[in-house]
């Protein structure tokens, strides 16, 4: 066996590669070129999850609901002159109210008895005052 020389084989091979390579990289610039003008796709949304109406004038009234605690931002307390202790709750978190609505039910025994002991003495100052004007101008 003879070897025969063909020096035109890896000029012709490395044509084939700069022709291929050439090709890859100009579809790969018009794909890129392409996708580039695409306009974004529409959010795909089932159709059961919407609600489709007309639009209508009115009142737009939001519901939200959420789990947690409700955490008040500020905080206050109402001090207050006389102890007292909490007799019955009328109303709790979430009721509505008015600026008359009694909201809880608060005693004090020691200030009870100090208006009971008020009473007491308002109507001995009466009785006081009926028995001098029954004994006279003179007394």
């Amino acid at each position: 066996m003879v070897d025969i020389a063909r020096p035109d084989l890896p000029v012709a091979r490395r044509r084939r590669r700069l022709l291929i390579g050439g090709a890859v990289v100009l579809v790969l610039a018009s794909v890129s070129f392409a996708v580039s003008r695409l306009q974004p796709a529409a959010p795909v949304v089932e159709r059961a999850s919407v609600w489709i109406d007309t639009v209508k004038r009115g009142p737009f009234v939001r519901e939200v609901r959420g789990t947690g605690t409700l955490v008040p931002e500020d905080l206050r307390w109402i001090p207050a002159i006389a102890e007292g202790r909490v007799e019955r709750i009328r109303l709790f978190p979430g009721a509505a109210v008015t600026p008359d609505t009694v909201i809880l039910e608060m005693s004090n025994p020691a200030l009870e008895q100090a208006v009971r002991d008020a009473a007491l003495q308002v109507r001995a100052a009466e009785a006081q005052l009926a028995t001098r004007r029954a004994a006279g101008p003179d007394h």
